[in-house]
Formats: C-alpha cells, sequence, structure tokens
C-alpha cells in the first residue's frame, strides 16, 4: 500500500506544469474521494439507487422547508 506521500507524488506527476495550487487541491481532493468510495464498496457499506432517490427526496424536502422557515 502506497503512503500519503506517494499517493500526492502520483497525483502531482499527472498534472500540468502551469496547474495552480487550486487545480492540485481540487485533484487531491478528487482522488481521496475516489478512494473512500471504493474503500466503501469493499466494506459494504452501499445503499440501492431506490434507497438513494428516496434520501435525495427527503433532503430536498428538508431544504425547501428551512427555505420557508418551516424546519
Amino acid at each position: 500500500m502506497s503512503t500519503a506521500k506517494e499517493l500526492v507524488r502520483e497525483v502531482l506527476g499527472t498534472q500540468p506544469d502551469d496547474s495552480t495550487y487550486e487545480e492540485i487541491m481540487r485533484e487531491l481532493a478528487f482522488d481521496r474521494m475516489v478512494a473512500r468510495g471504493l474503500e466503501d464498496v469493499r466494506a459494504g457499506r452501499v445503499i440501492d439507487n431506490e434507497e438513494m432517490q428516496r434520501r435525495i427526496r427527503q433532503w430536498s424536502i428538508a431544504f425547501k422547508m428551512s427555505r420557508i422557515g418551516l424546519s
């Protein structure tokens, strides 16, 4: 398994020389999110599409209610 420093070097090596700090940080964050997602899958921490749709509907309703002061 690679160390964090090795992973950062790997991501940096794929970036163009004129990359901004923000672009590099965004790429590092994306790489970490993908790694966490894969770890979740391996550990069985997943939900099906129907459950995700249900959760998104609940979040949407809660957000809309909070915007009009009903939370």
